[in-house]
């Protein structure tokens, strides 16, 4: 019996109830998931049930997939917005203090609101520079951005771009918005592998 190998395949094979099909997307990208997960800065727990939740999703709509070459971008964007409802959520829960610590938490509160002020400003400036960019470099940093080690060969199916010039296209993005960065007086650390 033949196995199902290409994403349009698996894709197919697995809204037909084939559980090897559907084992290989999950293994496949397991790791896109998590590290959309990772990029939220969710706990395990949490990023574990992002993760759950997204699979949940893609069963619900497997049937439903009539591109299955874009199923990377859907499940990122799934999982994203699953992080995003679960930190909406987070943000609606109300501690509650013993008066006592109450300066004391007045302080931590503060300077972590300051942190998250600053690094939601420079987000701010990163998108709004990420944007300028050309459509194609955005398409392109976007799928790489959100998988640890990207197949280079679905990447090139799916942009229509040739495995031999991901890399160097990459680069020259990455420089682009490294110089639109600059330009705004913010300077983002490299090393990160990420804008």
């Amino acid at each position: 019996m033949h196995e199902p190998s290409g994403l349009t395949e698996l894709v197919t094979a697995a809204a037909h109830g084939d559980a090897a099909a559907w084992n290989a997307i999950v293994e496949r990208f397991s790791s896109l998931l998590w590290s959309v997960g990772r990029a939220h800065r969710l706990s395990m727990d949490d990023a574990a049930d992002v993760v759950q939740n997204t699979w949940l999703r893609l069963l619900d709509n497997l049937d439903r997939i009539e591109q299955p070459e874009a199923l990377p971008g859907w499940l990122a964007t799934t999982a994203r917005h699953e992080c995003l409802s679960l930190l909406r959520r987070r943000g609606r829960d109300v501690l509650v203090r013993d008066d006592d610590l109450g300066p004391m938490l007045v302080d931590v509160e503060s300077a972590a609101l300051d942190a998250s002020l600053l690094e939601e400003e420079r987000d701010v400036q990163l998108w709004s520079c990420f944007r300028r960019l050309s459509e194609r470099c955005q398409r392109l940093l976007r799928v790489l951005m959100v998988c640890d080690r990207p197949n280079y060969a679905e990447v090139s199916a799916s942009l229509g771009m040739p495995v031999g010039s991901i890399g160097p296209t990459r680069m020259r993005c990455l420089s682009t918005l490294r110089s639109l960065v600059s330009d705004t007086g913010y300077a983002f650390e490299s090393g990160g592998g990420r804008p």
